[in-house]
This record gives C-alpha cells, structure tokens and sequence, in this order.
C-alpha cells in the first residue's frame, strides 16, 4: 500500500513538472503562501475595528493608523527619526560587521588565539546587550557613542561566530588541492579558505542585521529624543497608540526589507562563488 502510494504521489509530482500551467499554479502559490499569514492578520484587523470585535482604544483602525502615518511623512517629522535610526544603525552595524569579520577569521585561523580569545568571548557575549547599557552609561553618556556601541555589540557577536566556523568549515578535499598546487598560506585564505566560508558568513551577516535593528530600537526605547523607538515611547506616553502603531509598521517594513535585500545578496554572492 505504502509502495503503491509513493508511486502514484512520484507519478503526480513528474505530470506536474511536465505540465507547464501546473508548474507555474505550483511556483505562485508557493510564492504567496508566506503572505497567507499577514494578510489574514491584516483582515482580522480590518474585521475587528469595522464591527467592534476590537476597542480602538486598545488596537486603532487602520485607516487611522494610515492617516497618522501619512500625516508625519507629510509633515517631515517621519523622515527625521527614520534617518536619525538608519544612520545610527548604519554605523553600528557596519562597524560591528568589520571588528566581527577580523576577529572571527582570526581566531578561525589560529587555534592558539581562539583557545585565549574563545572561551572569554562567550562568556562576554552570555550577557544580553541591555545588561552592557548601565555600565555603558557610565563611561560614555546617554549620546550617540552608547547607541553606537550596543548596536555594534550586537552585530559583532553573530558575525563573529560564523566566520569562525565558516573559517573551520573548508573541505578537506579543497586543502588538499591547495596543498597539490603549492599554495602558500595567503593564496589558500583568499582563494580556498575565504570562498568556501562566505555563504555561513552571509548566514551571519543577515542575523547581525536583524540583532542590530532590533538593539537599535530597544535602545532608543531607552535613551533617545528621535528615532523610531523614540516615536514609539512618544505615542505610548501620550496614549496614542495610532502613533505607536504607525512606527511599529515602518520599523518591520524596513526590517523587512533590509532582510530580503541581504537574502538577495547572499544568493547572488553564493552563485558567484559557485561559478
């Protein structure tokens, strides 16, 4: 039964691939199935404020929501704290890729260094990054350098680990092909060592991205007079969670395509390197 079955199941699969209209039926609804979730959401949203399912004190209509978001994009007062958060999350992540990068190929490259280095840092990095902020406040103030640092703690660590274990990933068979040509140790980084690490690598880097927009807004939860976590506490005092709703939707919208666009660029980066 189990055998007739898998046949019948194979012998569907194979007409569906031989069957252009059903190929395409299959690509399209495997491209909109992630998007079943949100819209649905959004329909309850929509249900929920028309027919009173839900307060509006407790979640606003959407079409105010809209309207507040339009009404600071109109005013300018959007722009300001979205270009206030992605300059401060630009520098922070960007500085956090780099320290991350060196210090996981180093320590991915010596295994004296990361028998020092290692156990220290993962005993560092057990401490969550609001846990640094006191201690931080302290030495360097509630201005941009506090943002700075946390923001690129939090991007340092996930880069770190994955350009370590990428480094300690290479195939065996890949080293000895550099040992057959006589590599010598930078040829063997740079062209066995460093290409077969930048997919875990890429993997990190869009993990650091994540940690690093959401520190961003934690922190200006915290400490801050613009930002979009600074709209959010703004809304919150005021209770108007129209507000507050308007800047949560900007921050995932932009999350979001920050994280498609790494996506994008790790495929294209994996098929480079695969070429």
């Amino acid at each position: 039964m189990a055998n007739t079955l898998s046949r019948a199941l194979l012998t569907t699969e194979r007409a569906a691939t031989r069957t252009p209209g059903l190929q395409t039926l299959r690509t399209v609804g495997w491209t909109a199935l992630p998007w079943l979730l949100p819209v649905l959401c959004a329909l309850l949203w929509v249900l929920g404020s028309r027919y009173g399912w839900i307060s509006a004190q407790v979640l606003p209509p959407p079409a105010l929501v809209f309207e507040t978001l339009g009404a600071l994009a109109k005013s300018g007062e959007l722009w300001t704290h979205l270009a206030a958060s992605l300059s401060r999350v630009a520098v922070g992540f960007f500085g956090g890729v780099a320290l991350g990068a060196v210090l996981g190929a180093a320590l991915g490259l010596s295994r004296s260094l990361e028998a020092y280095v290692l156990p220290s840092f993962n005993a560092i990095v057990q401490v969550p990054v609001l846990g640094w902020l006191p201690f931080l406040m302290i030495v360097v103030g509630i201005g941009e350098p506090l943002k700075y640092l946390l923001i690129g703690h939090a991007a340092l660590v996930p880069v770190t680990l994955s350009t370590l274990q990428g480094f300690r990933s290479t195939p065996p068979a890949l080293r000895e092909v550099a040992s057959v040509y006589r590599y010598s140790r930078w040829q063997s980084i740079v062209h066995v060592t460093l290409p077969a690490a930048i997919p875990m690598i890429g993997t990190g880097v869009r993990l650091a991205f994540t940690k690093a927009w959401l520190t961003l807004v934690v922190v200006e939860l915290v400490a801050s007079s613009e930002g979009l976590g600074y709209l959010i506490v703004y809304g919150r005092q005021l209770f108007q969670l129209d507000l507050v709703l308007a800047s949560v939707l900007i921050v995932g919208a932009i999350g979001f395509i920050a994280d498609r666009s790494l996506a994008a660029l790790e495929r294209k980066l994996d098929r480079a390197n695969a070429a």
